[in-house]
């Protein structure tokens, strides 16, 4: 049995329907934390349960006759929660379930000296899966091309994009990973340990892809550089809370040493075809805006 958790959130049930087509229905599983949301995956025969990964109880549950977890990483962080508690409760209940493998959604840039903490917790999370003495495989993920669509937000509306200096990112989509995830599951043992990084095939700044939805909206979006004292006042006066700052901050200054640059050919592979580029994120994206669907 194949258990995915957060199989309601964007990633997982991008990774289940990905997963049915490759194996047997009746091996497929999912851990949410709101069943109801989950009833459309019950209905074709995927086994839903209650997972919570603050209950490390109905993680038992949720997880019981597992060979594999997937493992989708907490977003805790963001709201001034615990990730690697939730992670350890998730590995613990795992090795309990009998569980062979985990696999796990980390990030390319994973280390403990990253400029943006959520890689920091990747890291600390690959340790402890180092440690749990079950096989695993760590995805190294590409930067999700969704995150791109949400920092531009604001400068699709004003005209103007106004961040600190940032560097290339190799932006890739949630259904790319989320394809390459399932593939890896369906080959139990395929990578062990890092998979090499699971990028798009080509990195770019925000400069760039103001250019680009500059053409596909047929407008111009301007790049404006500001200082990271004059963002980091702007978002503390917007009332964001100081631990979310240092996210959005340490994104642009791992940018700049170029944490997030590397290009892979490994999710190619993993497809059997081209990883989605953002020109093409861009313009069905801008494209459903300005035809107002």
């Amino acid at each position: 049995m194949i258990v995915v958790t957060g199989a309601t959130g964007q990633l997982g049930r991008l990774v289940v329907e990905q997963l049915v087509t490759r194996v047997p229905v009746d091996r497929v599983a999912v851990s949410v934390r709101d069943v109801q949301k989950a009833q459309e995956l019950a209905a074709r025969g995927v086994r839903v349960r209650r997972g919570d990964f603050t209950d490390p109880k109905s993680l038992e549950h949720a997880f019981e006759g597992a060979s594999q977890v997937l493992i989708i990483s907490s977003n805790a962080s963001a709201y001034g929660g615990d990730p690697l508690a939730q992670h350890r409760a998730a590995i613990d209940a795992a090795r309990s379930a009998g569980a062979r493998r985990i696999v796990y959604t980390s990030h390319m840039a994973a280390s403990r000296s990253s400029a943006f903490p959520p890689m920091l917790d990747h890291a600390a999370t690959e340790q402890m899966l180092g440690e749990s003495g079950l096989a695993w495989t760590s995805l190294r993920n590409g930067f999700y091309a969704e995150s791109a669509l949400f920092l531009l937000g604001r400068g699709l509306k004003t005209g103007v994009f106004e961040a600190p200096a940032d560097g290339k990112v190799s932006w890739t989509t949630h259904a790319d990973l989320a394809e390459a995830a399932a593939v890896i599951l369906a080959d139990e043992g395929r990578y062990d340990g890092q998979t090499p990084p699971l990028t798009a095939a080509q990195a770019l700044d925000f400069g760039t892809l103001c250019d680009i939805a500059s053409n596909v909206l047929g407008r111009p979006l301007r790049r404006s550089t500001v200082s990271e004292d004059d963002m980091r006042a702007k978002l503390e006066a917007s009332g964001m809370p100081a631990h979310v700052v240092a996210i959005s901050l340490g994104l642009y200054r791992a940018s700049r040493d170029g944490e997030f640059a590397a290009t892979d050919p490994t999710l190619q592979k993993l497809l059997g075809r081209a990883p989605t580029g953002m020109r093409e994120v861009l313009a069905e994206q801008l494209g459903r805006t300005t035809d107002g669907t």
